[in-house]
């Protein structure tokens, strides 16, 4: 039995680039809350952020940035170089990062737990959690994955691979082998049989999340039509047809099936529909208690108010639940005047006019990431922070 008596909490660990947050993404989808160890390092070591001046007092000011961040690149190049300098960087590390996963846990509504952490076993949380699951990925697709994502040359590629405890002392220790070659349905398919077996049960094909009765509140007009009942759901893989043609036809896209099935690892969904008819769509991303929405799809002919309502609030619920601090949604500067006007009037939202406005560094990095050439509407979802700057 793990540490947290309330929880089951799963480990996910894996050398570089064999998948765990593939996978930590898939168990989201089913159900669990997670947590993405190694992405609270890098908010950490965000300016101002507890681990930032320690970081610097130890590695020297060269590893200083653009706007003042510590440029992940030249602080790597030393850690992944020199063994002694990435231990210096986890005694400063580690302590923060531990602190703010044990308060997520114990916070955390979900009866399920994730942690990735790619040196899980090597860490204080090995012997804390209920279960252990390995990604293991062939070394062929490890060094494509360091070449093609992170843009490493293969020597480099090699090196990283190269200097990690060894797979196999990882798989030894594994409750659950979790075999990632690439194969986005086959690794699906290992996860859903893996969560099935922890006895939370597969998850239904599609979600209802919510039901709103408008009848009455709108009426038709030449251009659009009357609504009785908007129903919010989370669609699964088998239902990304239908979004995909949503998006392609609202949006001018020419996404596929294959395209969202993809993206669906790494991003939630909510559908809106009516008497079977999908008329609406979000898509946002939660990751290290930080909101994005960049995708909002509405059929033309339907009220946007309700719809847009209903999908917004059942996000923030979605969120809220994974215990996100903000929401930043993104809108092209051609998007639909009415939709940013209900975000700002009804729905709490302000329009960012600078970034240097968000005095949460985490937050500030995060919006690097944005399309380009976006609005950035922007919402606090709670007070209390993991993180709270200097």
């Amino acid at each position: 039995m793990g540490r947290w008596k309330d929880k089951y909490v799963i480990g996910i660990t894996g050398n570089i680039a064999t998948g765990k947050s593939l996978v930590r993404k898939m168990l989201e989808h089913l159900g669990a809350y997670t947590i993405d160890a190694d992405g609270l390092t890098h908010q950490v070591m965000a300016p101002s952020a507890p681990a930032y001046r320690p970081v610097i007092e130890s590695f020297g000011k060269w590893i200083i940035g653009a706007e003042g961040r510590i440029d992940r690149g030249r602080l790597g190049a030393v850690v992944f170089a020199h063994p002694a300098a990435l231990k210096q960087l986890e005694s400063i590390t580690h302590p923060i990062i531990g602190k703010a996963i044990d308060t997520l846990i114990q916070r955390a509504k979900h009866k399920v737990v994730v942690v990735e952490a790619i040196k899980l076993l090597e860490g204080q949380f090995a012997d804390q959690v209920d279960a252990i699951w390995v990604v293991d990925a062939p070394h062929d697709v490890q060094l494509q994955r360091l070449m093609e994502k992170r843009g490493l040359t293969e020597p480099e590629a090699r090196k990283r691979i190269s200097i990690q405890n060894p797979q196999a002392e990882k798989l030894k220790a594994a409750s659950v082998v979790i075999r990632n070659t690439g194969d986005v349905s086959e690794t699906w398919a290992q996860v859903q049989a893996a969560w099935g077996k922890i006895g939370s049960g597969p998850a239904p094909d599609t979600e209802t999340v919510a039901r709103v009765d408008v009848s009455g509140s709108q009426s038709a007009t030449p251009t659009k039509r009357e609504l009785k009942e908007i129903t919010i759901k989370r669609p699964q893989p088998s239902h990304l047809d239908a979004v995909a043609k949503l998006i392609n036809m609202t949006r001018g896209k020419q996404l596929s099936k294959a395209d969202l099935m993809m993206s669906f690892t790494e991003t939630s969904y909510l559908v809106a529909m009516s008497e079977d008819e999908l008329i609406g769509v979000i898509s946002f991303v939660v990751e290290n208690l930080i909101t994005q929405s960049s995708e909002i799809a509405l059929l033309p002919d339907i009220p946007t108010e309700p719809v847009l309502n209903a999908l917004i609030n059942e996000m923030e619920s979605a969120a809220d639940s994974l215990q996100s601090e903000v929401s930043f949604i993104y809108l092209k500067q051609e998007e639909s005047s009415e939709i940013i006007g209900l975000l700002q009037e009804q729905l709490g939202y302000s329009v960012l006019q600078k970034i240097t406005d968000i005095k949460f560094p985490a937050w500030r990095e995060a919006l690097h990431s944005r399309p380009e050439g976006t609005i950035i509407l922007y919402k606090e979802l709670r007070e209390d922070k993991i993180l709270t700057p200097f």
